[in-house]
């Protein structure tokens, strides 16, 4: 399976869902839904849209399943539970249309910072659930590395890969723009025959800001060779908008080659 280029854009999950034909006129081989606003997969409405919408189509799919206001690594028991309910309801919606569906990992709130290691293995838990539903239902549930936010956890190549080591039913996303603001695309592309699933999108290094490919400092050049030498699969492009959707695409197919 060679390198198949995707595009989402969470900054749509309100609009109407007529804007992902522009998807494929695009010429992108896949949309990836973000399971969030009007593309909430616990809502049967939803659901039979996106089927009718795709019906039209030749659109292949991936996930990215809900994080608003949701953390796997809560003290809070009821928002423990929910967050863990929330992420395992989307992966058994989504095996509808795919095998792949990528979820954030956890953060710490003040609270959470004088046990992290109870934190740890809360968070592992979760992800132990949400891997069991993944693998009886055919999908992997893929982790994604966070950009440079406080408190988050999975923003580092060590952590990430650890907090999913062991776990069935759980893989990797690595998010090549999140990387960026860390500094550390080098030190997660070292790993990249380890990872199921990529996200990409650009910035200066300071903000996640999902520019377009090449209107930040990323070298995808680089990126771009590197990825392909040692990975296929999807590519997800993070956008805004179709016009950059398009911009990032040519981009895509002059550098993951």
């Amino acid at each position: 399976m060679s390198l198949q280029p995707f595009f989402s854009s969470s900054s749509k999950v309100w609009d109407s869902i007529e804007w992902v034909f522009g998807i494929e006129e695009c010429g992108y081989a896949g949309w990836e839904i973000s399971a969030d606003g009007n593309y909430r997969m616990d809502n049967p409405d939803n659901v039979e849209r996106i089927r009718e919408v795709l019906g039209s189509t030749t659109l292949d799919v991936s996930v990215h399943a809900p994080y608003s206001d949701l953390n796997l690594a809560s003290l809070n028991y009821p928002i423990y539970r929910e967050s863990i309910r929330q992420m395992s309801r989307c992966v058994e919606a989504a095996a509808e249309f795919t095998d792949r569906v990528t979820i954030h990992p956890g953060y710490l709130s003040p609270a959470a910072k004088l046990v992290p290691e109870h934190v740890w293995d809360l968070h592992k838990a979760a992800l132990a659930e949400i891997g069991a539903v993944a693998r009886d239902v055919g999908v992997l549930a893929t982790l994604e590395n966070m950009p440079d936010i406080p408190n988050f956890f999975c923003q580092v190549p060590d952590e990430l890969f650890g907090m999913a080591d062991g776990i069935e039913g759980v893989g990797i996303t690595l998010d090549v723009g999140h990387a960026h603001t860390m500094g550390m695309v080098d030190a997660f592309l070292r790993r990249i025959g380890e990872v199921d699933h990529v996200h990409i999108h650009d910035n200066d290094g300071t903000r996640d800001a999902h520019l377009a490919l090449g209107e930040g400092t990323i070298d995808w050049k680089d990126v771009g060779s590197r990825v392909a030498a040692s990975y296929s699969g999807i590519c997800v492009v993070e956008g805004r908008n179709l016009d950059e959707a398009r911009t990032s695409l040519e981009a895509f197919r002059g550098w993951f080659s």
